[in-house]
């Protein structure tokens, strides 16, 4: 890897730096977050599966699932995949050089297909190992296709991605761990750094021209899972979604698949948490406003962009597609 950095008090362009596998770019302007740049097809159109709370060394049908999605990878022609978070469990990683990165990644996803970049935020769970393990160039360097940072942008040219990091939001991590222990270097303090994330966030969506608008985080706004809507999230991050017209929020934590329309803004949520272990027959029924699928089993999402349409799949551990959704956007928006 190579680089060239310029400081620029201006606010304009100040980094160029260019990872040389998948074509991959990386280029950080006067926001905090850094951006990555992932080319589109050469028709505009991009593809991508999602997927998350997954890694247990093939365990609970996490392999099953790997070989479906490398068959509806290969069938879409995916660009890249998205992971949700909770990426390895049941405590994250020991170290980079923990084995679990190998037998529960490089090791599951062998399809040709699913030889692309991989864009993956933290969870809860691997916050309770060693969570810079998983944002170390190390592993980069172990498997190449892996990416994960705390919060970052990803500019596929006809969407620009958000990646955000929830589980400092979430104040019983901190108050009430339940024996568990976190890691939060890096973190300081948490209103500190959430004030200074959300800022970031604001700043990038408002200023993004992306025909699509795409927000990652690890736990739901909104879901009738386990663990149901995260109430931080709720009143720090949905204003801002709704603020700045983003089409999608997706997430993991829930171990199911659903899909929740908002009841305020356009803004679907969508869960894709059954990578591996899922949790049969536990929903909450308090809040099903919006609810338009939810499955309880193992299994992944796809997305498929063109400039004026959305597709969105949600496919079960066989590979069958469980609930299909489209929406449409007028190719010039208007005045």
């Amino acid at each position: 890897m190579a680089g060239l950095i310029l400081n620029n008090k201006s606010m304009a362009l100040c980094l160029v730096l260019v990872i040389c596998s998948f074509g991959l770019c990386l280029v950080s302007t006067h926001a905090e977050l850094q951006r990555f740049g992932q080319p589109a097809k050469t028709d505009g159109t991009l593809s991508f599966l999602v997927l998350g709370d997954w890694g247990r060394k093939g365990a609970f049908n996490q392999s099953e699932v790997a070989v479906q999605m490398g068959r509806i990878g290969e069938k879409l022609d995916i660009d890249f995949v998205v992971s949700t978070g909770d990426n390895f469990y049941d405590n994250g990683l020991t170290g980079n050089q923990d084995k679990a990165f190998v037998e529960s990644f490089t090791q599951i996803y062998t399809a040709n297909s699913l030889q692309k970049q991989w864009y993956s935020v933290l969870g809860n769970h691997d916050y309770r190992g060693n969570a810079e393990a998983q944002l170390s160039q190390q592993l980069r360097k172990i498997d190449s296709r892996w990416l994960c940072l705390r919060s970052f942008i990803v500019n596929a040219e006809l969407a620009e991605i958000f990646f955000v990091d929830t589980t400092p939001f979430v104040q019983s991590y901190f108050t009430n761990a339940e024996g568990h222990t976190y890691d939060w270097r890096g973190i300081g303090s948490p209103r500190s750094y959430i004030a200074n994330l959300i800022k970031d966030l604001k700043l990038a969506l408002s200023e993004s021209s992306a025909k699509w608008k795409i927000v990652v985080g690890h736990h739901a706004i909104r879901s009738i899972g386990h663990h149901g809507d995260t109430e931080e999230l709720v009143s720090k991050l949905h204003p801002i979604l709704k603020a700045n017209n983003v089409d999608f929020y997706m997430n993991g934590h829930d171990h199911c698949l659903e899909h929740i329309s908002d009841t305020e803004s356009p803004i679907q949520f969508l869960t894709s948490g059954a990578g591996s272990k899922a949790w049969r027959g536990d929903i909450k029924e308090q809040n099903k406003d919006g609810l338009k699928f939810f499955y309880d089993g193992q299994g992944f999402m796809s997305v498929q962009l063109t400039q004026n349409e959305a597709e969105i799949a949600f496919y079960d551990v066989s590979g069958t597609v469980l609930h299909r959704w489209t929406t449409t956007k007028l190719l010039h928006s208007s005045t």
